[in-house]
């Protein structure tokens, strides 16, 4: 980029909150943050990319590899939500969402501000380093528009889930998949919030380390997700899906080890991770050299602030000339927020869902300059049309034969506690 710089943010005395405070006034913005934690796969510790020098909606894959061709060598960012999976197997999306979000849009941003190993470097092909840090020093901070409590309403009855649950096992008994993960919504009209403040509610109450506060005009993501979806570092591909979910008990560590203990040896869990990996592995052979896909961890155990996940690492070589659409095509939407087998499955989310997911499990991430990415699951999230003043979230469990309905609506209720509390 024409303007780059590095320094220690003490230096200049600003600090992460500033700037996405100055970062949240421009028309289109998103922040990445790790919130500290580490890992063998880790890639920032956080990533801000403001403004937007170009920006593009692909309606199909041929014009994403022309933008994505034509911006070589750039900072790229953007979202691909659930229903552009549709597009990828040449079928029909559903209708548009409730909050409004374009099904895939990527952006050329202004000005990146990245965070590795507490130095922050700032590029921008057309704003001087120095100007980009007096806008942020000069920003006043602004009073959190503080809103009533907003209460979401389930857009399934509880009946209505179960009922739904058992109807695909049956499809599950007969066949038609083995594993399907089944999402609903939790939705409100006339919510007025401020965005910027839930999202440091949302962060204080579940700091993970694919979260994300993304503006695209005057829709918003305020998103907590524990989960990445795929990861290119130089030829490596790495994704990480996540299956199996145990609540922590944070009054009495000697019972919160013991319920790590028993997510690891549940069966139930261990198989929905297995096949889920399967899954992966199938897709990442579609695009990567063979024999070099494999699994480097089975059945991982991490916590997080809620809840004990369990999470599997699949990596393999990247086949040469391969573009992003390519490898979009073949992982997208990701096993773990989808089922096996996956188009199979696809089809029966759009019969037993009854509204389209959205951004909700589709993915928010970045392309660097020298071809590297990183892009996350969009789960644990909120959403929000400002102009509509349209609110929702979603939550989702695995669904296999075994599974009982009751145990996986409240496994529903527990993945949305930290976005009821952060509008509460």
């Amino acid at each position: 980029m024409k303007y780059s710089a590095g320094f220690a943010p003490d230096e200049h005395r600003i600090q992460k909150s500033q700037m996405l405070n100055w970062a949240s006034r421009f028309n289109i913005c998103v922040l990445l943050d790790n919130h500290g934690y580490d890992s063998p796969h880790k890639s920032k510790e956080w990533l801000l990319a403001v403004g937007a020098t170009t920006s593009f909606q692909p309606t199909d894959t041929a014009t994403l590899d022309a933008f994505m061709q034509a911006h070589q060598g750039k900072w790229i960012f953007g979202h691909i939500s659930y229903e552009y999976g549709h597009t990828l197997i040449g079928k029909k999306a559903r209708t548009e969402d409730f909050i409004g979000f374009p099904i895939l849009q990527f952006f050329c941003p202004e000005i990146v501000i990245e965070c590795s190993n507490a130095h922050l470097k700032i590029y921008s092909d057309t704003i001087p380093v120095v100007q980009v840090l007096e806008a942020i020093q000069s920003c006043t901070p602004q009073s959190p528009q503080y809103h009533s409590t907003v209460r979401l309403t389930p857009k399934l009855s509880k009946q209505a889930y179960i009922e739904a649950i058992q109807a695909l096992k049956g499809h599950i008994s007969r066949g038609d998949c083995y594993e399907i993960n089944y999402c609903q919504q939790f939705a409100a009209t006339n919510a007025s919030i401020d965005p910027l403040h839930v999202y440091h509610q949302l962060s204080a109450v579940s700091p993970t380390p694919f979260a994300a506060f993304y503006r695209n005009e005057d829709k918003y993501l305020l998103c907590a997700s524990p989960e990445r979806f795929l990861k290119k570092t130089g030829e490596t591909l790495i994704s990480q899906p996540i299956k199996g979910t145990f609540k922590r008990n944070l009054q009495n560590a000697t019972l919160d080890d013991m319920l790590k203990t028993a997510l690891q040896n549940d069966p139930k869990e261990r198989s929905e991770n297995v096949m889920v990996v399967d899954l992966v592995r199938n897709d990442l052979s579609r695009v990567c050299l063979p024999g070099s896909v494999h699994v480097s961890e089975l059945f991982g155990i991490y916590s997080f602030p809620q809840v004990h996940q369990m999470i599997s690492t699949i990596e393999g070589t990247l086949k040469p000339g391969l573009g992003f659409s390519a490898i979009l095509k073949a992982l997208f939407p990701m096993g773990s927020m989808t089922g096996a087998p996956k188009e199979s499955v696809m089809q029966l989310v759009d019969a037993y869902e009854p509204t389209p997911r959205g951004l909700y499990s589709g993915t928010i991430g970045y392309i660097a300059p020298n071809g590297d990415f990183d892009f996350n699951v969009v789960i644990r999230s909120i959403v929000y049309n400002a102009t509509l003043q349209h609110i929702s979230y979603h939550a989702g469990s695995g669904i296999t034969y075994y599974c009982d309905a009751e145990t996986e609506y409240q496994e529903c209720l527990l993945k949305a506690e930290a976005m009821s509390v952060a509008l509460s």
